[in-house]
């Protein structure tokens, strides 16, 4: 019996899964269009939304728990099996640097005196896939996630890693897995360290930070009052490329990081 040309049937089953997957994309959530530009080009999709190459759907939120949150609430709208959080947070153990991808295993909202909500679990499946198929240049950190309403500078870092045993601070992780949950969906959180417990968020920054995203003429007028923050801002911004590298290293398109993080919890790596 005859199978036709060799890897035609293979080929042919390749085929089906990807027209499967298609059906059944991730939803990405990015709070800055800076870090979703990190996974590449993209062509739009309804109800805001953008759509990755591979087939994930991508929402670019906004700063704050409330801009995440209604951008997960889009793409589940849209039809994504499983939410991603993917982005950039602040250091809070001492011991994580700038670029480190931090892969956490739960995340917590947090509002300065203690838990607003019990912790939140990742996918365990789909987060140990992506760490198994992260290249070997990448240095890595699990843990737990903290979610914060306002960005913290270095004082209250210290006491956020001693109240909450967080890794890490971000500010919309927590609002995503809310959604995910209601929804019934798994969840994951990528996130790449750029600012470490040791760097000191300029106030200027913190002040700019607000409504959704980063006011830019509220950051100058900052800057034009507090000169001291000029020299932070320029560090912050040295470890932003740095953080922003690591972001795009995990989401190379071809790669078997890319494959792990947009075939969701049962994907294959390759």
């Amino acid at each position: 019996m005859s199978l036709g040309p060799r890897g035609g049937s293979g080929a042919r089953f390749r085929d089906a899964r990807r027209a499967s997957f298609a059906l059944k994309p991730i939803g990405i959530v990015s709070a800055l269009a800076a870090e979703a530009r990190t996974l590449g080009p993209t062509t739009p999709h309804r109800a805001e939304l953008r759509q990755l190459p591979d087939g994930a759907l991508l929402a670019v939120s906004g700063i704050g728990g409330a801009a995440a949150a209604a951008a997960a609430r889009r793409l589940v709208l849209a039809g994504a099996t499983a939410l991603a959080s993917f982005g950039t947070a602040g250091g809070l153990d001492p011991t994580l640097t700038c670029g480190t991808v931090l892969l956490p295993e739960e995340v917590v909202a947090f509002d300065g005196a203690a838990a607003v909500a019990p912790a939140s679990a990742t996918s365990a499946h789909w987060r140990q896939r992506l760490g198994a198929a992260l290249p070997a240049c990448c240095i890595t950190g699990g843990g737990r996630l903290l979610t914060s309403e306002q960005p913290i500078g270095r004082g209250a870092k210290a006491d956020a890693w001693r109240k909450t045993g967080a890794a890490a601070v971000d500010m919309e992780s927590a609002a995503i897995a809310q959604v995910a949950a209601q929804a019934g969906l798994p969840f994951i959180v990528v996130r790449v360290i750029i600012d470490s417990a040791a760097d000191e968020l300029p106030a200027a920054v913190i002040a700019a930070s607000g409504g959704g995203r980063l006011r830019i003429g509220r950051l100058i007028a900052g800057l034009r009052l507090s000169s001291g923050d000029v020299g932070a801002l320029i560090r912050l911004s040295a470890r932003y490329r740095i953080a922003r590298r690591a972001l795009a290293t995990v989401a190379q398109q071809g790669s078997a990081a890319r494959r792990a993080l947009v075939g969701g919890p049962d994907g294959e790596i390759s």
